[in-house]
């Protein structure tokens, strides 16, 4: 894969190749830490009137252009966004033995500011679900004109929805879904998620009929290597985040909710309810595909908070 703006640039070239071809890395992972090493390439080039010559960059070729992302007033998330792609390119590099040491390591940056998830109540994720359905019907009542709307994209929409929220999916896995991952038996997905790996996990049968009722509407049900979710059924082509996205602003601003939610919210969601309902934080972690605890931690701060709202309004001796 090779860098956009420099194509010359033999180790960034490299290095995109080894996260696509060796390490299965997500499309939106190559895309920012392509940006990244590309950003900082076109600045140390505009500093220095050359190239930077990677293995022989120095802890204050860094330290210089974190001051230079301050004074652009970035947000500390990308700061600390530019600086992975930063870890991860050294680390191939000194694995390649082509750097004797990371200069950016023990560069003290921003702390991340601590966002609790976002997430949506049960009813308002049963409103959700029912939301293309609804439409669909709305629709129809008020048509003016011929052809008839095909039903086919609300049908698929509801199933796209309710199996997001029933296995909590991120928005790579749901468009990365083919007809062999679905275990209609065991009641089971199999999915690839980060760094490629595959994980099995849960589906409801609410789900599954969702898409049962998708697939029948459709003149050729995928199976094997298709897509489970079509965005277009004459070609095949499968769904893709954009248009999971835009659909789903839709539903939410039809829904009297905030139409800036993203699907990463149902993800939430699903975490959330799960612990409100009593699931230990082990289970969430693996049905989420967390490789590490602490990233399924902050759904307990979640779930704590409104247990401390409720003890509040309710209880005698809580003020």
């Amino acid at each position: 894969m090779k860098s956009a703006l420099h194509p010359e640039d033999k180790w960034v070239a490299e290095f995109l190749d080894h996260l696509q071809i060796e390490i299965g890395a997500s499309p939106y992972t190559l895309r920012n830490y392509q940006a990244a090493l590309e950003q900082y390439h076109s600045w140390f080039k505009e500093q220095n009137a050359f190239s930077p010559d990677w293995p022989l960059l120095q802890k204050d070729d860094f330290r210089v252009f974190l001051r230079h992302l301050g004074r652009k007033k970035l947000s500390r998330a990308a700061i600390q966004l530019r600086f992975s792609a930063f870890r991860s390119f050294f680390r191939f590099l000194v694995r390649k033995s082509d750097c004797e040491s990371s200069p950016i390591r023990n560069i003290a940056l921003p702390k991340t500011e601590k966002h609790l998830p976002r997430f949506l109540t049960i009813d308002q994720m049963n409103d959700l679900l029912a939301a293309p359905a609804k439409e669909f019907k709305s629709r129809m009542e008020n048509r003016k004109s011929r052809p008839p709307i095909d039903p086919n994209p609300y049908i698929r929409d509801t199933a796209v929805l309710e199996t997001i929220y029933s296995s909590g999916l991120r928005i790579s896995e749901i468009c990365g879904l083919k007809g062999e991952d679905i275990d209609w038996n065991e009641l089971v997905l199999r999915v690839r998620g980060k760094g490629n790996k595959e994980r099995l996990i849960p589906i409801g049968s609410t789900a599954l009929t969702a898409i049962q009722r998708y697939w029948n509407g459709l003149a050729h049900p995928p199976s094997g290597h298709d897509p489970v979710f079509l965005a277009k059924e004459k070609n095949g082509t499968g769904i893709y985040p954009r248009l999971i996205q835009t659909r789903l602003k839709r539903y939410l601003a039809a829904c009297g909710l905030d139409p800036g939610l993203t699907p990463h919210k149902l993800r939430h969601s699903f975490a959330t309810h799960l612990l409100d309902a009593g699931a230990d934080l082990r289970s969430v972690q693996e049905l989420l595909g967390h490789a590490h605890l602490i990233t399924t931690q902050i759904y307990t701060h979640v779930s704590t908070d409104r247990l401390k709202q409720a003890y509040q309004k309710a209880h005698p001796r809580a003020q």
